[in-house]
């Protein structure tokens, strides 16, 4: 059990007993945690420092405070996402992640094992709702039999890939983050670099001159404290997992994660190569089909992909689209389109 046990922020606490079994239990997730009978969330500065039960919570969905454009290699700084916990007295509160792919992870795993807890906002849920009308609408009532066919091929593909999510999650956060990190000036991180450095500088000034009781010390802790999370939390800092080696290290490992999951796939049919297989990708090409612009797989496959390179900046798509757009075209960018890339 942690040094400091969490403290509980909904209306139901457990015992001492019970919280240390469900600590025993829990998955991490970043800051965060899942056990069987609580989430476990963080506080600024100490990861899993209060717990809400599950019966406590309305909903629990992502917020991105930052546009995810990081396909497009503009910007220097990568989206900022939160876990937000809407509590079933109507309060809410976000609790900040570093890393994206952690917050997809958690809810995914909250769609798994308690589906009574939605995990898309209320505006999010209507969105969603009124997409999926206006796409159904443009969906063919009667499909020929190739078609037909093809759809269902796409389907049980899709299903073998959900079974372990985690696959798919991985390989399109780690191409994700393979092209934003190669794509970054190395100017930023020289700059981020510089900042950190002389914010660490001010901070040990400070501290110094606390110590001495000279004027103004605390101010340069503050600004010294404030600067140096400022970077940290930017993504452009040089770390240990936040460099070219690192990345290319996560794609070919999560390249290799995927190859091994489609190759168990039936005969080995599997409908996309390995850098792509993705639920969104397979998505996409049902679509391409229940319209009516293909009838089989192969078709579709180009279709879909002629249409992703035709999407940028200035095309204006739906949101389930642009979250799928978001979640892929990083794989295809990095694997130039291509159906076989070199090692």
């Amino acid at each position: 059990m942690a040094i400091i046990p969490p403290r509980p922020i909904g209306k139901t606490r457990l015992s001492p007993e019970a919280l240390k079994s469900d600590l025993r239990t829990m998955v991490k997730f970043g800051p965060c945690g899942l056990g069987e009978r609580a989430v476990y969330l963080n506080s600024f500065f100490i990861d899993r420092r209060y717990y809400v039960t599950y019966p406590d919570i309305r909903r629990i969905f992502k917020r991105i405070a930052m546009s995810k454009g990081g396909f497009t290699g503009k910007g220097a700084f990568g989206s900022i996402p939160y876990l937000v916990v809407l509590f079933r007295d109507g309060t809410e509160r976000q609790f900040i992640f570093r890393f994206e792919e952690e917050v997809d992870k958690l809810l995914n795993r909250i769609k798994r094992t308690h589906p009574e807890i939605p995990t898309l906002s209320e505006a999010g849920e209507k969105r969603v709702t009124e997409e999926r009308a206006k796409e159904e609408a443009r969906y063919l009532k009667e499909l020929s039999p190739e078609a037909e066919n093809a759809v269902l091929h796409l389907r049980s593909a899709k299903a073998w890939l959900e079974e372990e999510p985690e696959i798919s999650d991985g390989l399109a956060y780690a191409a994700r983050q393979k092209r934003v990190i190669d794509r970054m000036n190395p100017t930023y991180r020289w700059a981020a670099a510089a900042i950190f450095l002389l914010a660490a500088g001010a901070f040990v000034f400070g501290v110094i001159s606390l110590l001495r009781h000279e004027g103004f010390a605390a101010y340069f802790v503050l600004f010294g404290i404030a600067f140096m999370f400022y970077t940290m939390s930017s993504q452009v800092l040089p770390t240990g997992r936040n460099n070219k080696r690192y990345a290319n290290e996560q794609w070919q490992k999560a390249l290799g994660a995927s190859a091994d999951r489609i190759s168990c796939y039936g005969d080995g049919d599997f409908p996309v190569p390995a850098q792509y297989a993705h639920p969104a990708a397979l998505d996409r090409m049902i679509r391409v089909i229940r319209e009516g612009r293909a009838r089989s797989v192969e078709e579709a496959w180009k279709i879909m992909k002629d249409e992703l390179k035709a999407v940028n900046s200035d095309v204006t798509v739906s949101q389930t689209e642009y979250d799928e757009i978001v979640t892929i075209k990083p794989m295809f960018l990095l694997c130039g389109y291509e159906d076989i890339i070199s090692d």
